[in-house]
């Protein structure tokens, strides 16, 4: 199935967030103050954050707000955050995020709704840019739960291997995140990796929906397709940032609207 990538010049673009993220009395990020912005919520399964009470609060909280949600899988890496990369057997890594995704999705479906996509997390979605083994291991861990659109990085391994086995994929940019000139993003080791000035990341964004680019950190200009944008939660003034970004896109008739 080809993938769903987006254009230059589009009328809607959803707005994805990574919510759910703390563990047991550890709170990160104002979940309920994006979830009145985005439009889509990556919610994290239990692997890298979140536990079953926060998983369940999340779930009603989003349906609540009609915001769809998707399930946020990672390595096993609580400790880490999920930002350790992991040599996990594609075999386990499948089990892992089948595993993961029936967690979610029973509280989903407690709250009325369902997981309509999932989106890899941390070290997991940087791996699966270029790693195809365990990129086909992720893929085959969503097919085997059910045909669920794969958000991902345009051009990654992760797509492709979704696409080969009859996944719908999904194209998606990062509103504070900065790219190399390849189309992948910076590393959070290297400095300037996430972005901070709001009107920088505001402006970017309705760039990005309405002429398909984006400037990589050497300054060059590089084409990135995405029908979705990934406003981080938990950055630094992350609520202000989505909502100048939600604000900056509607002010250009860009209509934030779910994918799934």
């Amino acid at each position: 199935m080809p993938a769903e990538n987006g254009r230059a010049g589009q009328s809607t673009v959803d707005l994805n967030s990574d919510l759910g993220e703390g563990f047991g009395i550890w709170v990160l990020g104002d979940d309920d103050a994006l979830l009145d912005i985005v439009t889509s919520a990556n919610v994290a399964c239990g692997f890298h954050a979140g536990d079953p009470t926060i998983m369940r609060a999340t779930c009603e909280r989003a349906a609540e707000r009609g915001v769809v949600i998707g399930a946020q899988v990672s390595y096993r890496d609580l400790a880490g955050f999920g930002r350790q990369r992991m040599d996990v057997p594609p075999d386990r890594l499948a089990d892992e995020i089948t595993y993961q995704i029936g967690a979610l999705d029973a509280f989903a479906r407690a709250a009325g709704t369902r997981v309509a996509y999932v989106k890899p997390h941390g070290a997991l979605y940087n791996t699966v840019v270029t790693d195809e083994v365990q990129a086909a291991g992720v893929a085959e861990g969503v097919r085997r739960y059910g045909e669920l659109p794969m958000l991902g990085l345009p051009g990654s391994a992760l797509l492709s291997a979704a696409e080969a086995r009859g996944l719908p994929t999904v194209t998606e940019a990062f509103a504070d995140r900065a790219y190399t000139p390849e189309g992948h993003l910076v590393s959070r080791r290297e400095a300037g990796a996430v972005l901070h000035d709001i009107e920088t990341i505001a402006a970017r964004c309705v760039d990005l929906a309405t002429h398909g680019r984006i400037t990589a950190i050497d300054g060059s200009e590089v084409t990135v397709g995405a029908r979705s944008i990934c406003v981080h939660g938990d950055t630094p003034g992350a609520v202000e940032i989505a909502r100048a970004v939600r604000a900056a896109l509607e002010a250009a008739d860009i209509t934030p609207a779910p994918f799934a």
